[in-house]
């Protein structure tokens, strides 16, 4: 046996040696900011405790995804905030991300996504439909209204009868174009499970988001959403979906939401709470730099909580192009 001379030893690492020390992080908000400001650097009182979090919460939304990702706005009861939560949730994905993200109303009975976004075209989902000249994305872009978020939309036909004649291929048609051009889909849909257009929404999720408001009404509905995917070929959204409530008027859940969450969270991933806002009551136009602090907060903690399931399985579709 040969003996190397001198012995190989690992090289200790910088930290090992201690010759990088690890400075504590600075306050980017609040009077923590501020007095770090005011000391020109001297005194660091560091960034608080949600600041941190919300910084891990950040590194998570901006997880790469491959191809598309589709997120179905799922709830079997109107008026709990479902259109709201699809348009807070794209927006807050939309401005942490430096990809591609648009909202689609799939909704037939009057869908008012396009109300919740600027009026940049007259277009809507029949107009991209119909349209066979789409290339590049400023085809698409034609169709769509952009948010100061970065948050595209994609209105539903405003004619109900051109609304309920959208078929699932149609839905199919239309996401087969966007595909090629965004990263995250996310889809608006109707409260009716067994509209036409729905089994294409389903068919081609990658993720479901179930909205109900805090009451025992609102909860069955959405337990019974669940019961109907698990018995309609759609059980494998069931255990990586995100319940979540959203409050539609100012204070605390009348209900006991720990005793509720413990009904969901046995057969879901993840309940998230979104509290009420003056600015989203307004039920126009959705600007997050309006949104009160906790409630913009809220939708960090649920945009990361949907991006968290971006690791689960890789899209099947196609990849984004330019």
């Amino acid at each position: 046996m040969t003996t190397e001379w001198p012995p190989v030893h690992a090289s200790p690492s910088n930290d090992e040696l201690g010759l990088i020390r690890h400075a504590r992080p600075v306050a980017q908000e609040g009077w923590r900011r501020a007095v770090h400001r005011a000391s020109l650097g001297i005194i660091n009182p560091g960034a608080s405790q949600w600041e941190i979090r919300r910084n891990t919460f950040v590194d998570m939304i901006n997880r790469p995804v491959r191809g598309a990702y589709s997120i179905a706005v799922l709830s079997m009861k109107g008026g709990v905030g479902k259109t709201t939560v699809t348009v807070g949730l794209g927006a807050t994905l939309a401005s942490l991300r430096g990809d591609r993200v648009i909202a689609v109303d799939a909704n037939p009975d009057f869908g008012t996504l396009g109300q919740r976004g600027p009026d940049e075209t007259r277009s809507t989902v029949r107009d991209l439909l119909v349209d066979d000249a789409i290339s590049r994305y400023s085809d698409v872009r034609r169709h769509t209204s952009q948010a100061s978020s970065r948050l595209e939309i994609l209105a539903s036909e405003r004619d109900p009868a051109m609304s309920e004649a959208f078929s699932d291929a149609d839905y199919h048609a239309v996401l087969t174009v966007l595909r090629r051009f965004y990263n995250i889909i996310l889809t608006d849909c109707g409260t009716g499970l067994v509209h036409s257009a729905m089994a294409g929404v389903l068919d081609q999720a990658d993720a479901a988001v179930l909205v109900a408001n805090p009451s025992i009404d609102a909860a069955r509905s959405a337990l019974a959403t669940l019961d109907w995917l698990n018995h309609h070929g759609y059980a494998h959204l069931v255990p990586r979906a995100v319940v979540v409530f959203s409050l539609a008027r100012p204070g605390q859940a009348t209900v006991d939401m720990d005793r509720m969450s413990r009904h969901f969270l046995t057969r879901v991933r993840a309940l998230q709470q979104i509290p009420f806002d003056d600015h989203l009551a307004e039920g126009s136009e959705v600007s997050v730099d309006l949104l009160a602090g906790k409630t913009r907060n809220a939708f960090i903690e649920l945009a990361a909580t949907v991006a968290d399931g971006f690791a689960f399985e890789p899209p099947r579709r196609g990849n984004v192009t330019g």
